[in-house]
């Protein structure tokens, strides 16, 4: 027996005594790691995945994370895919902020930041953008003051996901006023400090994931430098690449998608006849989509296998820009085959899936600005991938 056949039998014995059954092919209620506070059976599943250090599989074994290589990691994915098992610890910490910290972090501040990621127990949330420092993320203007053994923080955040649930944010902060690119740190900051304050902000389709965060005379000790002052603007860009590689790597998932599945709703709401769907271009339109879906899975795939070994690369934007295509194309086509059902916004009159599909909907005109405008991400591959002047 292979070293790798003998892991997948040791990840399917875990996997049957510690995934409740119950829970198989089910989405969790909430993601822990990201404002979520699971109870029951998905509670237990947490922390038997959080304790084995398979929420984050790759990473080292001394700081929890699973220590597993590329291929076992590989292995173990399809076990859990087989049995329907998804993991309920996510968010952030997992997704760009852990990764980020393994490449720039001090040994102290990775024992003391990444156990908890792991286990789901904490959530972070990104201080990037600003008011007036967007798409031209490095003109931010939230300034950190040295004060010896601590920086004292005024300013403010705007579009900060999951800012009113976080524990604690990670972020940009300019230390030095004279230079634009040289003058920026990367620091870590407890939500809960006095002179922070949230306020959210609702989209049109009726949600608040969104917040603006503002800093008055905050308390920052210097031990939640990451990396030299006035340096942090390289793991700014880093850890970009890491989120832009999580939605590569999500292998197309539909990370905002409503509840329905494109197949069952031209069934039930267009129809078949003679046993394939009644309206031929729809039919098509379907079919390109779905196509689309698999080849952006398939290349996720392939850049997440790439990424294990040499980490993300700016090529990583190209998914960052189909990734957003795929998911508007795809909500753009659920609310168009509801028809009349997709002019719901609220009331008895319409199903809650179908009201939350036409939420969905809205939600998704953001994918192309979030993480990066589609613009900057194309602006980058052309100037770092491609090696187009001008850009």
């Amino acid at each position: 027996m292979s070293d790798l056949d003998a892991f997948r039998e040791e990840a399917r014995s875990w996997l049957n005594d510690h995934f409740p059954s119950g829970l198989a092919h089910r989405s969790p209620p909430g993601i822990a790691g990201f404002g979520a506070r699971l109870t029951g059976d998905w509670k237990a599943w947490q922390t038997s995945l959080g304790e084995k250090g398979w929420s984050a599989p790759t990473w080292p074994a001394e700081y929890g994370g699973g220590g597993l290589s590329p291929e076992q990691a590989q292995v173990l994915g399809a076990e859990m895919a087989s049995r329907g098992a998804i993991s309920p610890i996510g968010g952030f910490g997992i997704m760009m902020w852990g990764p980020t910290l393994l490449d720039f972090g001090t040994e102290e501040q990775k024992q003391r930041y990444l156990p908890p990621i792991i286990r789901g127990d904490i959530h972070w949330c990104q201080g990037y953008s600003e008011p007036g420092a967007g798409s031209d993320l490095a003109n931010l203007q939230s300034f950190a003051e040295d004060k010896g053994d601590h920086f004292i923080l005024n300013g403010s955040k705007v579009w900060t996901s999951g800012a009113l649930e976080a524990d604690w944010m990670y972020g940009v902060f300019r230390t030095d006023r004279n230079n634009k690119y040289e003058g920026i740190s990367f620091l870590t900051l407890d939500m809960k400090s006095p002179g922070v304050e949230v306020k959210p902000i609702t989209l049109i389709s009726g949600q608040s994931p969104f917040n603006e965060v503002f800093f008055t005379d905050v308390v920052i000790p210097k031990e939640n430098l990451i990396g030299e002052k006035n340096l942090g603007w390289n793991i700014g860009k880093r850890l970009l690449l890491h989120e832009r590689q999580g939605i590569a790597g999500s292998g197309g998932a539909n990370v905002v998608g409503g509840s329905y599945d494109i197949e069952q709703v031209a069934r039930d709401y267009i129809g078949l006849e003679n046993g394939v769907l009644a309206d031929g271009a729809m039919r098509e339109r379907i079919a390109m989509q779905k196509m689309f879906a698999h080849a952006y899975a398939l290349t996720g795939r392939r850049f997440g296998e790439e990424a294990a070994v040499h980490g993300p690369t700016p090529a990583v934007g190209i998914m960052k820009v189909a990734w957003a295509k795929d998911n508007q194309n795809r909500e753009e086509l659920l609310v168009e085959m509801l028809g009349n059902r997709g002019l719901g916004w609220e009331g008895s009159g319409f199903s809650d899936n179908e009201l939350k599909t036409v939420r969905t909907w809205l939600r998704s005109k953001a994918n192309s600005i979030e993480g990066g405008t589609t613009e900057i991400n194309l602006n980058l591959v052309a100037k770092r991938v491609l090696g187009l002047k001008g850009y």
